[in-house]
């Protein structure tokens, strides 16, 4: 036990370590970019290595202390230049870690939808604003809505010309017992999508996705807190990614505004959803 914690002391210590430098490295092409607008696709290839580097010295670290091997299914032929759209379930914020190593130079830096407040998060919040991470106030009237699709569409538009990859946990939080009863989830596994900052991603970035990456969590031994993935103690894994063409009658339009256009995106996640969830009762045994 105190060499685990030890551990986890350590490797906590590294992760810190590593951020900091990565963010006082960013600064500067991250302000070049902003006052120079001709830098910026230069300024943005420097950006994204050094966060590649970053998930690299992580993954490695975290790497060397796993006690069992991860099963993973489904990398064959991603494209580190691609257009990704990546919808995973959600159980721990391990999960951030896990798809990052997972992914690694196989697929571009993953990038997310980040509530506006996340940009005043110490250090990590400047480094989400240098690499572009489209930021929303997600508000609940149309109005609000409206802006924030405008304000989503105009930070994509800086996907065009770098490679990008957009994850999204359309459940919206992570998953527990006691959120699934609340819900009523019709899922033995998993709690309702949201449909909020998908039908974003759908209607700024849908036609430059080249595949949606359907990507099923299961963590056999329990669910691992992310001081487990630290110290060494977490279980089993499994990652087991499905390749997806994105329906062309989803992509585009406003699902804010267009009711029949949101009612296909619901019908299309849920369909995605109940396959996910057979799939992790079939690999649990239904437990």
């Amino acid at each position: 036990m105190f060499l685990s914690s030890l551990l986890g002391v350590l490797s906590a210590l590294v992760l810190a370590l590593n951020t900091l430098l990565t963010f006082s490295l960013m600064m500067l092409p991250a302000l070049l970019k902003r006052l120079l607008p001709s830098l910026r696709r230069p300024c943005d290839r420097v950006l994204n290595g050094l966060a590649s580097g970053w998930v690299s010295l992580n993954s490695a670290w975290l790497a060397r202390w796993q006690r069992h091997p991860w099963q993973l299914e489904g990398l064959d032929g991603l494209n580190p230049r691609g257009w990704y759209l990546v919808l995973p379930n959600h159980r721990s914020w391990v999960d951030i870690l896990v798809l990052q190593r997972v992914f690694r130079q196989r697929i571009p830096f993953l990038k997310f939808f980040l509530k506006q407040e996340l940009i005043w998060v110490p250090v990590i919040g400047l480094a989400w604003w240098a690499l572009d991470f489209p930021f929303m106030k997600r508000g609940n009237s149309r109005g609000a809505r409206a802006a924030d699709l405008a304000t989503t569409r105009k930070a994509c538009e800086k996907f065009r010309f770098i490679p990008t990859s957009v994850i999204n946990f359309v459940e919206g939080t992570r998953f527990t017992p006691a959120k699934q009863a609340e819900q009523n989830s019709p899922y033995r596994h998993l709690l309702k999508p949201k449909l909020g900052a998908l039908g974003i991603a759908l209607a700024t970035m849908g036609e430059q996705f080249e595949a949606l990456l359907d990507v099923t969590l299961i963590y056999p031994d329990g669910t691992p807190s992310f001081w487990d993935l630290m110290s060494g103690r977490n279980g089993r894994i499994q990652v087991l990614v499905q390749r997806r063409e994105i329906p062309p009658a989803l992509v585009g339009g406003d699902p804010g505004r267009d009711k029949a256009l949101r009612a296909r995106i619901a019908t299309w996640i849920e369909g995605l959803w109940a396959e996910k969830d057979a799939l992790i009762s079939q690999r649990l045994g239904d437990r």
